[in-house]
């Protein structure tokens, strides 16, 4: 009986895989839409800034290449995020900052305990993340600031929207650092977890299921995120705030998609990422956005 509902769960995941591409297509769409933004100006500066921008996306790509955290694919993508993020907001003062922390946090915490995680089937694969699933946990962070590339001319309009979409971007990687590090954590070091929507005891890896020791790690790591994006962002305090707090709402959308629609075979992992993402990238902006008003 477990090996029937084992073969029906893959059978299932295979199924679902169109919502993978589609979360691939979206996120690589949108963000190479932001390459004719930095061009149209077609003079040195912006020339010189876009020279920058792939430069440091391509150093991105190949750091996970050697470091054997992704596959080329995902890499790519990863390095592609990157460019619009600098574009978005370039200088020292950048959202690379933010994403760096975020590559780091969740690599450790990815490696970490992994010994445990085998036996307990729930490590990661050995060619690492795949293209969909980085464009699942940073699509949206780089999706959400393509406004500020493309109305860089624009000032009135980026005095108020520049800054709740900043906070959006932050949020979004909060939230993807809060799920990793809630999960690879939480694995190891929380005991036996609850399913989130009855707080009966599941087994590791149980989608939607939550411990104490994942969730705090989640948390932390949200905050972390959002503390290092509002010393070195133009953020107000109240505004990195707001950016942690709205990554750990999303942690908690993720959780609640894992225990309903995703056990319910309706989402895969991909998309209630991505999905759990956009919740946190949402809530940041609007609560961001009334205090621009």
């Amino acid at each position: 009986m477990e090996k029937q509902e084992q073969v029906r769960t893959v059978a299932g995941l295979q199924s679902l895989s169109w919502q993978s591409w589609a979360v691939l297509a979206v996120c690589l769409l949108g963000t190479l839409a932001s390459v004719p933004g930095v061009l149209e100006a077609r003079n040195s500066a912006g020339l010189w800034l876009f020279g920058q921008a792939v430069a440091i996306g391509a150093g991105f790509a190949l750091l996970v290449l050697g470091l054997r955290a992704a596959t080329p694919g995902a890499a790519a993508t990863g390095g592609l995020f990157t460019v619009t993020l600098y574009l978005a907001q370039p200088g020292w003062r950048t959202l690379l900052w933010p994403l760096a922390a975020l590559f780091v946090l969740t690599f450790a915490a990815t490696k970490f305990g992994k010994t445990k995680k085998e036996k307990l089937a729930v490590a990661e694969g050995h060619g690492g993340r795949s293209a969909s699933q980085v464009a699942a946990n940073l699509g949206m962070a780089a999706l959400v600031v393509m406004p500020v590339v493309w109305l860089r001319g624009a000032v009135p309009v980026l005095a108020i929207l520049g800054r709740p979409l900043l906070v959006a971007s932050v949020a979004a990687m909060a939230e993807a650092t809060a799920d990793t590090l809630s999960s690879e954590l939480g694995a190891v070091l929380g005991g036996e977890p609850l399913m989130i929507t009855t707080g009966r005891r599941v087994a590791p890896g149980t989608d939607g299921a939550i411990s104490v020791a994942g969730t705090l790690a989640g948390c932390l790591g949200a905050m972390a995120i959002a503390l290092l994006a509002g010393l070195v962002l133009p953020l107000r305090p109240l505004e990195a705030a707001i950016a942690a707090g709205a990554g750990i709402l999303g942690l908690f959308v993720d959780s609640l998609l894992g225990a309903t629609l995703e056990r319910a075979g309706r989402l895969n992992n991909d998309a209630v990422n991505f999905l759990s993402t956009c919740a946190a990238a949402l809530a940041g902006f609007l609560l961001a956005g009334m205090l621009s008003f």
